[in-house]
């Protein structure tokens, strides 16, 4: 990642422009558009930048809250995983950015370090061609790499809540007292992972006036009252109202005993060889155990756990995404959130706990209109009688 924020040849350093910012038509244009519906206030660079990228149409959760955030209003958007929600507060902001460029002008908090680099990758893409400069903070990585590179003052903070506090108290001359815009993105997943500690502490010392986007799959009581903490008069945007899959989604089921679930899982994948798979394991002892089975077994398979290095976590995204490993072994981390497309097939190797994981890892399929399969082992019975009375699939 660039790290050199600013033109150093600018007039006045305490106020840095964007490097490449060039010349862009102030009045709002018509762009990105759907037949149904048009996407309205976007000025021409970014949407050139939209259409470099390949993003030719305006997701739901898009369309709904991009014209409000333009209104210069807070928003609270309730979207599942998936839906193009980092284009729904990317866009406004670096409009606004180069409306006002600044150092430090808005920060992005996230549940995951991955995620937070797959943010960072948007926001890179999407303001190339006016240099916008982004810095990812979180834990795993070097304090003091990651100090040097906030000394720089890029425009855009990507981070998680504990390592962004850890540099708010000890990284000398690092402060938010000018920041514009603060997005929470995954704010349940925020909470659940008791960041609420954290997330208080920064509410603390960022400025009262300033633009709040706040994201989140669900609304529970903890995202309800973060809402009413760091929201002023927010619009509500909702794209779904509860937790579905989609039609194109076929949802099969394996009932064989426990012993077995080795010799079964390298029969789908002989029989299905020629699909990408994602394979979810309940502990990170089972993925690589299994990653360390299907690879001794010539599979191309590649394990994700919460316990892999961060260098390590990244190497593995980074080869399933390029296709070169067909079949990701992972746990519950990358159920949600990261952008891993072309997922053929979701194998549930152990059953999640709650119906809203089974939701998310089969969302890994099935995605932007595609069709997608997902078979789920089973070896209890009462699982059995739960699956069979919704899944009219037997694999």
């Amino acid at each position: 990642m660039n790290d050199h924020c600013y033109d150093t040849n600018h007039k006045d350093p305490d106020k840095p422009v964007p490097i490449h910012a060039g010349t862009h038509n102030q009045e709002f244009q018509t762009c990105y558009t759907t037949n149904s519906s048009q996407l309205t206030g976007l000025i021409d660079v970014l949407c050139e930048a939209c259409e470099k990228i390949k993003w030719k149409t305006p997701s739901k959760i898009q369309r709904e809250a991009i014209p409000v955030a333009l209104e210069g209003k807070d928003v609270i958007g309730l979207a599942e995983t998936g839906s193009g929600k980092t284009g729904a507060f990317a866009l406004p902001i670096l409009q606004s950015l180069l409306e006002n460029p600044q150092r430090y002008f808005a920060l992005i908090l996230t549940p995951t370090r991955e995620l937070a680099f797959q943010i960072a990758e948007q926001f890179e893409a999407l303001g190339a061609s006016i240099g916008v400069k982004c810095a990812v903070i979180v834990g795993g990585m070097d304090m003091m790499a990651q100090a040097l590179t906030l000394a720089k003052k890029p425009h855009i903070l990507i981070a998680t809540p504990g390592r962004l506090v850890d540099h708010l108290e000890n990284t000398k001359g690092f402060n938010l007292r000018a920041l514009k815009f603060l997005v929470m993105d995954e704010a349940d997943r925020i909470l659940n992972m008791d960041f609420e500690v954290e997330v208080d502490k920064i509410l603390k010392v960022i400025p009262r006036e300033r633009r709040t986007f706040l994201f989140s799959a669900t609304m529970t009581k903890k995202v309800q009252k973060l809402q009413r903490a760091s929201l002023r008069d927010p619009v509500k945007v909702e794209v779904s109202t509860k937790y579905q899959t989609v039609d194109k989604l076929q949802q099969s089921y394996l009932f064989i005993p426990v012993k077995f679930k080795d010799v079964y899982l390298v029969h789908v994948l002989n029989e299905m060889a020629g699909n990408t798979f994602m394979v979810f394991c309940a502990t990170c002892s089972n993925t690589m155990r299994t990653a360390l089975l299907l690879r001794n077994l010539g599979f191309n398979a590649v394990p994700l756990h919460g316990q892999m290095s961060q260098n390590k976590r990244l190497g593995a995204l980074t080869k399933f995404r390029a296709k070169s490993r067909s079949i990701l072994i992972s746990t519950d981390v990358a159920s949600r959130g990261l952008d891993i497309p072309h997922v053929d097939v979701v194998i549930n190797f152990d059953i999640p706990t709650h119906s809203k994981d089974y939701i998310h890892r089969v969302g890994r399929t099935a995605r932007a209109g595609r069709a997608g399969k997902s078979i789920t082992f089973v070896s209890q019975v009462p699982w059995l009688v739960l699956l069979s009375a919704h899944f009219s699939t037997y694999f």
